[in-house]
């Protein structure tokens, strides 16, 4: 007599064949509980069976809150003196892409006036973003330019979101990290929606000054990095 294979075996087997397709990619979110017990007619626990077993194998993690995904291996994102995020992605080999979420202008924070080395009340350029590896959100972004020396810049932006050629066009043609700040921080509700996490999952907080060649400030930055989604790594360059 042939023993028949235990169904949670089966949902497993046709899920895993499901990523090997390219049907859920890395990063990808699987369908709920609730839509993978319709879709094989059987109840929850089943179905937590069979996601069990593929989180034991590595290809899936579940975050709390949010759903169980397609494991992603962490990109690597060098942090040096030369911090420029398209060639940090592509040089991990996978595609960069930017999404503007507001460009204004408005008066500096005192704390901003300081790292930029500008007056109290000065106006600022500011530029928030999320920042994607393959389409899936990694990090999102606060930089913040001084107004007066960079008049030009959102309409820049707005056409092109890479801040290194938005510099150039504004006379600046190269610049560096002279400080980077680093600490942990847990995901706020708007985070989390963003970058697709669990609200309170860990993310890393960066706080970066650029300055030009020169050695004055350009920019002030601060970047939230999906903490299971990147791995920092300090370098000299």
């Amino acid at each position: 007599m042939t023993r028949s294979t235990p169904i949670w075996k089966a949902i497993a087997a046709s899920l895993r064949q499901d990523i090997a397709e390219g049907l859920y990619r890395a990063g990808d979110k699987l369908p709920t509980e609730a839509v993978l017990s319709a879709r094989f007619g059987v109840n929850r626990h089943t179905v937590r069976q069979a996601l069990a077993a593929l989180a034991d194998e590595g290809l899936v993690h579940a975050r709390r809150g949010a759903g169980v995904f397609v494991t992603t291996v962490p990109t690597d994102y060098p942090i040096g003196r030369r911090v420029r995020f398209h060639q940090n992605i592509a040089a991990a080999g996978r595609t960069p892409a930017k999404k503007v979420l507001l460009l204004e202008t408005r008066t500096a924070h005192i704390s901003e006036a300081e790292a930029l080395n500008i007056q109290e009340g000065a106006q600022v350029h500011v530029y928030e973003g999320l920042s994607l590896s393959e389409d899936q959100p990694i990090a999102l972004f606060r930089s913040v330019f001084p107004a007066q020396r960079f008049v030009e810049l959102p309409a820049l932006l707005g056409r092109n979101p890479s801040v290194t050629d938005a510099l150039e066009a504004c006379g600046v043609a190269d610049y560096m990290r002279a400080s980077t700040r680093v600490n942990a921080k847990l995901a706020t509700a708007t985070q989390a929606r963003h970058l697709q996490i669990a609200e309170h999952a860990p993310v890393l907080r960066t706080i970066g000054i650029n300055v030009d060649d020169c050695g004055i400030p350009v920019e002030v930055g601060r970047t939230w990095f999906a903490g299971d989604k990147v791995t920092l790594t300090l370098t000299d360059t």
